[in-house]
């Protein structure tokens, strides 16, 4: 019977280290070291090995996911592929004349479970040729045993061909979103009225809209890979700045495509915003969109919440004193007030913990919806990465920081796992994905045409820039 894989969250206790890790006494003198049950640290081959099943051990899940994200600070995991698929060679080679037959009954079920284990959770890692002829060759060797073994080496390469097949598709669809926002803008420059439309024509509830909006967060989240985490700060090489010390590393750019989206939903804030020649029509778009942001906060979506409050807190937004002044602000000032930046996002993260409490006891999709202000999350990684040595004095990989590192990505994998619960409208996300909007320039220039400049400075940049 095959360990069972549990939910992300029920992965990591509320120290971050894991306590299910047993103790052999190998273990601690085959080059790892443990404090009170706990892996804290171990040379990176002790590592490996503690990753490989054999006829009467099989891996902590915790580890191999802790391992896997992090061991590619140290090799590229087609590298790490080789090494697992020689250890598992070896075993079989070693293995008494005879027992062969044995040993593939004991041990193929596991080395199956940690291939899969390995191709759901970090999938973008077989994006690389070596890493699928590896797999392939693994699964060979497991298949060639027995029929039941073939069949389920046959379900895990469909499925990790479909996975691929689909963030292909997902990269294509982006890269159409971005040529037609480009057409759009070329066209907005040419002729401004005959195809701008405004948002609330598009879609007059707010509610809906941040529905909308949260179509769009979890499915870009869902794309990332929890690697790209880690590959967003794979040092770079001292000789040369453009090339990391892991040149062909990167196989995906999801999670740079999620914070492009973030700015450009700012961006469409404060142009829909700056776009009205009426003050009073100014003032309903920004009533509209404080009514959104509120929503997206009941929702538990605060990436669209800081997007849009980072939107209308750009400076062409907030010099409209006139129009400020007509709009009713108290809603406002108590979203700003949850996402105040003062002592480290105190309030927001207060905030993210009741919408994750919430979300572990809850009956339906709508109560589970958890999306994180996302750039504060990559900060925190960050931070937490450099904050640590990966390697200690003695030459051993520090696990106790990986095992900080991978309690913070593992909850970001039980958050982008959520199917969003709200119908999609797609005229609404259309929009919202391609239509075009303003630079910095045209920002400005829109807002100095609403409300006249009032000092030197605005006068200056009022010139220049027509």
């Amino acid at each position: 019977k095959m360990p069972q894989t549990p939910p992300f969250a029920a992965m990591f206790d509320s120290s971050g280290c894991n306590r299910n890790l047993y103790q052999t006494k190998e273990d601690n003198c085959g080059g790892l070291y443990y404090h009170d049950n706990n892996l804290l640290s171990g040379s990176l081959e002790a590592l490996i090995q503690h990753l490989v099943p054999n006829v009467d051990y099989y891996p902590d899940r915790t580890y191999i996911f802790t391992f896997l994200l992090s061991s590619r600070l140290f090799m590229h995991p087609y590298e790490l592929m080789a090494k697992v698929c020689h250890l598992c060679t070896e075993q079989q080679r070693l293995s008494e004349p005879g027992l062969d037959k044995n040993w593939t009954q004991k041990t193929a079920p596991k080395i199956l479970q940690l291939l899969t284990e390995w191709t759901e959770t970090f999938p973008y890692d077989f994006r690389d040729e070596r890493m699928m002829r590896n797999l392939k060759e693994l699964a060979q060797r497991i298949a060639s045993g027995d029929e039941m073994y073939r069949k389920n080496v046959q379900q895990l390469l469909q499925s990790l061909i479909r996975k691929l097949a689909a963030v292909t598709e997902y990269e294509e669809v982006l890269a159409k979103i971005d040529a037609t926002s480009t057409d759009r803008l070329t066209l907005l420059k040419t002729k401004p009225q005959s195809i701008q439309r405004d948002i609330i024509t598009v879609c007059n509830d707010p509610y809906v809209l941040a529905q909308q909006l949260t179509h769009i967060e979890l499915e870009r989240l869902n794309y990332i890979g929890p690697e790209e985490f880690i590959q967003a700060f794979v040092q770079k090489d001292p000789l040369n700045n453009d090339k990391s010390c892991y040149g062909d590393r990167k196989k995906t750019r999801n999670l740079e495509a999620y914070v492009e989206w973030f700015n450009r939903l700012s961006y469409l804030v404060a142009t829909e915003i700056c776009m009205p020649v009426k003050k009073k029509h100014r003032a309903r778009v920004i009533e509209y969109f404080i009514d959104v942001a509120r929503e997206c906060f009941n929702i538990g979506n605060f990436n669209s919440l800081m997007a849009i409050i980072s939107g209308m807190n750009m400076s062409p937004v907030s010099r409209l004193k006139k129009t400020w002044a007509k709009v009713k602000t108290a809603k406002f000032d108590i979203l700003e007030h949850q996402m105040d930046p003062s002592s480290n996002f105190y309030n927001y993260r207060t905030a993210l913990r009741g919408a994750t409490q919430r979300s572990l006891t809850a009956h339906s999709n709508r109560e589970k919806i958890v999306i994180p202000f996302f750039s504060l999350l990559i900060k925190d990684i960050y931070f937490l990465n450099e904050g640590c040595a990966n390697r200690l004095p003695n030459g051993h990989v520090n696990f106790e920081k990986f095992w900080e590192l991978a309690k913070q990505v593992s909850e970001f994998m039980t958050w982008k796992q959520v199917e969003c619960p709200f119908e999609r409208d797609w005229k609404i996300l259309q929009y919202l994905l391609t239509v075009p909007v303003f630079s910095d320039d045209a920002l400005y220039l829109a807002s100095y045409e609403s409300e006249s400049p009032e000092n030197h400075v605005e006068k200056d940049r009022w010139k220049t820039l027509r």
